[in-house]
């Protein structure tokens, strides 16, 4: 996995939890789970990021 892309995937997880707690703070649930969705999202990336570094070996 490059570093550029673990760059990207960490900056999304953080931006996912941003959002899920300005979410939780302010009563928006549309806000929170779209910070849960944009963790998801990062953690699946980073997980198809490591199957495809398993087979390059």
């Amino acid at each position: 996995m490059g570093a550029d892309d673990k760059a990207s995937n960490k900056i999304d997880d953080l931006g996912g939890k941003a959002k899920e707690g300005l979410g939780k703070v302010t009563g928006d649930k549309d806000t929170e789970n779209e910070g849960k969705f944009d963790q998801a999202k990062s953690s699946i990336k980073d997980a198809g990021e490591k199957i495809k570094d398993a087979f390059k070996n």
